[in-house]
């Protein structure tokens, strides 16, 4: 490929070396620093997972307990954020919430000492506790009601959902969800960290870069997706109406959300994992008929799409698992977003290493030596809006 080949989203263009992260999509295997997904889900946590992506080892237990003492005490936020909060729009979409709320942070912690890795530490913790605070706060005042305040009890899986409800989850409940935000940590330079990453490397706020990303992964395309996926299944109503929504999207040539991947050929390893966590979900707390549709979904699309690598992505199980955790549906990708800023702020951390500022060169396709038209000699363009 030569310096001035266009590729289209710049698919399978390098855009940095990371240590962070491995995806074989054509064997469905996903790493963190090396450790499979698999393992991380079944033998790790979330925070545990976090101080693996960041500082890029599993921590001692010494370590790992100071680093889950500093979470807890910075799980609270500014009566200020809230405040500013209140004034939401309550028909605004949570993603756009969090988005400002974010930001917001930078305004109280703006000092921006990226040498300082006692400052990295501390932007770390901040984030990380507080952003799963904001996402809860907000889905509560826009029901007019006051945020619940942090549980310095329960473990910061327990402590969301209890946030949310202001009532102690299952067990299986909370480790469930733990798990869930432990496989969406980290995925390689996806849209929401390259946004991060360009950020970053501007050596602007680090508040500001994760607001940045939050702002990417609202798209359909990317965190939205786990939502349309739910409307999907929603539309679909049954299993016998299965086949029949199938043929018309492929007659149409309309996208199957929650199917398909930029990097994975096979079943997304996070997607095997997350049904498997749906299903122990259904036996303890009942069976959901959209899960009986989705199964039959995904042999349809299979029989239909496998030859093309078509097969669930991570986005296809997750929302049905937070939908029976009883979050509600504007609420999937700001949960996406929570279990994401740890892999945004090692993106982060490793640019801040050797940082360049990004600067990538483009295509024109313009015309040249245009003239300048004098303003009365000009045809206006615009239509009269009714």
């Amino acid at each position: 490929m030569t310096a001035y080949e266009y590729r289209a989203g710049l698919e399978g263009v390098p855009a940095t070396q990371s240590s962070i992260s491995f995806v074989d999509g054509q064997k469905g295997i996903l790493e963190y620093r090396g450790i499979a997904i698999e393992e991380l889900a079944a033998k790790s946590t979330f925070l545990e997972t976090t101080y693996l992506l960041i500082w890029g080892e599993l921590p001692s237990r010494e370590e790992l307990s100071a680093f889950e003492n500093e979470i807890q005490y910075h799980r609270r936020v500014k009566y200020r954020i809230r405040d500013m909060m209140k004034c939401f729009p309550e028909s605004g979409h949570p993603m756009d919430a969090l988005q400002a709320s974010a930001a917001a942070l930078g305004l109280f912690y703006s000092r921006r000492d990226l040498e300082n890795p006692a400052y990295i530490r501390e932007t770390v913790v901040r984030l990380v506790a507080k952003i799963p605070t904001m996402v809860a706060a907000f889905q509560l005042i826009r029901k007019g009601n006051d945020p619940v305040q942090p549980n310095d009890g329960l473990s910061y899986a327990e402590n969301f959902l209890y946030m949310l409800n202001e009532k102690k989850p299952d067990p299986l409940a909370a480790r469930i969800l733990d798990i869930s935000l432990t496989l969406h940590a980290e995925h390689t330079i996806n849209a929401s960290t390259f946004s991060a990453m360009v950020t970053a490397s501007a050596l602007t706020d680090p508040y500001a870069v994760v607001a940045s990303a939050v702002g990417t992964l609202a798209g359909p395309l990317h965190g939205g997706a786990n939502e349309e996926v739910i409307t999907m299944l929603e539309a679909i109503g049954s299993v016998e109406n299965v086949r029949p929504y199938l043929e018309d999207r492929l007659e149409r040539k309309a996208k199957i959300m929650g199917f398909g991947h930029r990097v994975y050929k096979v079943k997304d390893p996070r997607a095997i994992i997350l049904q498997d966590l749906a299903e122990q979900l259904f036996e303890k707390f009942g069976r959901d008929k959209y899960y009986d549709i989705a199964t039959e979904l995904e042999r349809a699309v299979e029989e239909k799409l496998g030859n093309k690598g078509i097969y669930p992505n991570v986005d296809f199980y997750s929302g049905l698992v937070y939908r029976k955790l009883g979050i509600p549906l504007d609420l999937f990708t700001p949960v996406f977003a929570i279990a994401r800023v740890p892999g945004w702020l090692a993106h982060w951390k490793e640019q801040l290493a050797e940082n360049r500022i990004f600067r990538p060169t483009q295509i024109y396709t313009g015309v040249h030596d245009a003239p300048y038209i004098p303003i009365e000699e000009r045809r206006s363009s615009m239509t009269t809006m009714e």
